[in-house]
């Protein structure tokens, strides 16, 4: 009776995300061993709560999805899911006014699912209290793990849409798949076991295509510009160690990228928007902008609307709960606690992991305990924060700039169409982009090149263009160039990283993060920086100390937003800047096409994302003596700015 077991743990993956599913239907089909569903529309209320971005979803469908489950061979052959043709439309939250228009409409109502579950949850609750005599065994327990944590993701033609404003970003990718591997990373089926607390899985993108676009008032797009990024393919590593079997969140977190190539065009239209893309991505780093915000209010009316509306829409999710055994009812409990805690962007960036779901304590988790040992054992698990390593890597970047011009066909009532010259280039080796990050109290980022040039192509944009005949060398056309070459300085922007055949994770050992701040800076100073990379070095260092002895800070305390006394919390932030041996060479050429490119990234009348709070004097404010200001500034966040320019032609 495996079936039993494995197909509600699919199931409630399944009947999550999508919406309008008979579970007799998809029960029937999962038991035969293949399931194949067709225009599918996802549950959008449910994804913008789990992603928690401050992003709503305007629309969300799958043309069709399919499920292969060999239940011969389930111990040793993957479950397959695939999916082809997914595409999903996102816009950004706009605080009360977004509330309003999402009372109205059915596709983005937020709050229905946390109405669902609080509907849900008492039934939850009297289902699970009762002990099922028929438990699993410890075999069939491991096996589910196991079936968990290989199963293999494949989608083919991922379609992405930003709009803001009249800019619209598509993200179009050909094929993602994601599997399980071995040590060398090497398509396997694998499991943790007691020696090796670890797993490992890949990510493949193939071709991948970023358009950026303006569209007119009626939300068409007139002139279609070249792609930013056309057919780019690069592959992720993920890399999770656990501290023990029964480890539900694992204690340390891999994700690193490598692109063998990169070759981005920008257009003098898209550049204004490209730049509007960046400023969002800072904004929302700051928490300038999105579902973080300080006194955000939800819409009462709103509220009950959904209250009423969701009295009838609960039964379904009810009768399919009632066909689970209990014990995993018991463990959507629990999660479902465990979610409503309310989380930073930090929390965010870890809250994909796949927890491995442990089946050996499971009956001490569910409700009917005591419930002094469960909430003593959610805080022991809360206070460790996983340490977590983002890294991008990317061998050789090209970014060419080029101006567009109108181009009218010889007939009256042909269309348009966007010509475009290339006039500026640069070109990059070795690039990394790494960030340490564990909870909020520390956060580091690391940005590196190896070398990088400009250049000037065709068109005539200054002196040099007329003078010079048109087959120019490249040292001519160079006016730019910084540190060392790939060829001579080898393979250092990948050092430590889970493409480095000599990490410690290639290697069968755990690997040791620098964590304290004065260590850090001893570590990785400007001459270490140089020395792997040759171009240009940045390290950013971030972090938050409780210094009123009540230990170490952590993440929970500072993304729950209430305003308790935390003691004395010191933050601190470092910057420190080096460019390695730089040639800079000024010709009208190079001067043109730069004011060229000032002048195109100003033209547009976007509204900043954030604006600064005019200061307002209150009357009653005391004046502080000196002695009580230097006391003071003990506590108020510093940040500290170092630049160095090592030698400059």
């Amino acid at each position: 009776m495996l079936e039993s077991y494995v197909t509600p743990i699919l199931m409630s993956y399944v009947n999550r995300y999508i919406k309008n599913l008979k579970p007799s239907d998809l029960q029937l089909s999962l038991w035969g061993g293949d399931v194949v569903l067709s225009k599918l529309e996802l549950k959008l209320d449910v994804l913008e709560q789990e992603l928690k971005l401050p992003f709503t979803f305007l629309s969300g469908h799958i043309h069709e999805l399919r499920i292969h489950v060999p239940w011969t061979k389930l111990g040793s052959e993957p479950v397959v899911i695939t999916i082809n043709t997914m595409e999903c439309i996102l816009k950004l939250k706009d605080g009360i006014q977004d509330d309003h228009e999402s009372c109205g409409s059915n596709s983005t109502n937020r709050s229905t699912t946390e109405n669902t579950k609080s509907s849900i949850k008492p039934r939850r609750i009297q289902q699970a209290a009762p002990t099922d005599p028929d438990l699993p065994p410890g075999y069939v327990q491991s096996l589910i793990r196991r079936v968990v944590n290989n199963v293999n993701i494949l989608i083919n033609n991922l379609i992405l849409k930003y709009v803001e404003d009249d800019i619209v970003l598509s993200v179009n990718i050909t094929s993602a798949e994601c599997y399980t591997v071995g040590e060398l990373w090497d398509r396997a089926f694998m499991d943790i076991s007691a020696t090796d607390l670890v797993l490992r899985k890949v990510i493949n993108f193939s071709d991948c295509t970023v358009c950026l676009d303006k569209r007119n008032a009626s939300g068409k797009i007139e002139f279609y510009q070249d792609p930013l990024l056309y057919k780019c393919s690069f592959r992720t590593r993920l890399h999770f160690t656990y501290d023990n079997l029964n480890s539900k969140m694992p204690s340390v977190i891999k994700i690193h990228t490598l692109v063998e190539s990169l070759k981005l065009s920008i257009t003098d239209q898209q550049l204004p928007m490209f730049i509007r893309i960046m400023q969002l991505g800072i904004a929302l780093y700051y928490g300038e902008i999105g579902s973080f915000k300080e006194g955000e209010i939800e819409d009462p009316t709103c509220h009950n609307k959904d209250m009423l509306g969701n009295i009838t829409g609960s039964e379904d999710e009810t009768r399919i709960d009632m066909q689970y055994p209990t014990q995993y009812k018991g463990q959507e409990l629990h999660s479902q606690q465990d979610e409503e805690q309310p989380q930073g962007w930090v929390s965010w960036a870890w809250s994909f992991v796949p927890a491995i779901v442990s089946y050996d304590d499971g009956e001490e988790d569910f409700v009917g305990n005591d419930p002094a040992s469960t909430t003593h054992q959610q805080k022991a698990q809360a206070l460790k924060d996983p340490i977590v390593s983002i890294g991008f890597y990317c061998t050789k970047a090209t970014v060419t700039f080029k101006l567009t011009e109108m181009q009218a066909e010889s007939s009256y009532y042909s269309p348009q169409k966007v010509k475009s010259k290339e006039v500026l280039c640069w070109e990059q080796e070795g690039t990394t982009v790494e960030a340490l990050m564990m909870g909020e109290p520390f956060f580091d980022c690391q940005i590196g090149f190896v070398g990088c040039r400009a250049m000037c192509l065709k068109g005539i944009m200054g002196v040099k263009d007329f003078e010079e005949n048109m087959n120019r060398s490249e040292t001519e056309a160079c006016f730019f160039i910084c540190g060392e070459n790939l060829s001579t300085k080898g393979f250092t922007y990948l050092t430590n990283s889970l493409f480095d055949y000599r990490s410690p994770e290639n290697n069968g050992t755990r690997a040791e993060f620098i964590l304290d701040s004065t260590h850090h800076k001893e570590t990785y100073t400007e001459i270490a920086g140089m020395q792997r990379f040759g171009a240009f070095f940045m390290d950013y260092l971030y972090t938050m100390e409780n210094t009123s002895g009540k230990g170490s800070t952590n993440q929970q305390d500072f993304s729950s937003g209430k305003s308790e006394d935390l003691g004395t919390v010191q933050e601190k932030s470092t910057k420190s800047l080096v460019i390695g041996p730089l040639n800079f060479r000024l010709d009208s050429s190079a001067v043109h096409r730069i004011l060229k490119m000032i002048v195109c990234a100003l033209e547009h009348e976007y509204e900043p994302y954030s604006r600064l709070k005019s200061d307002i004097k209150d009357e009653n404010e005391t004046i502080l003596n000196p002695e009580e200001v230097a006391f003071l500034e003990e506590y108020i966040p510093t940040r500290h700015t170092s630049v160095t320019l090592l030698k400059c032609t």
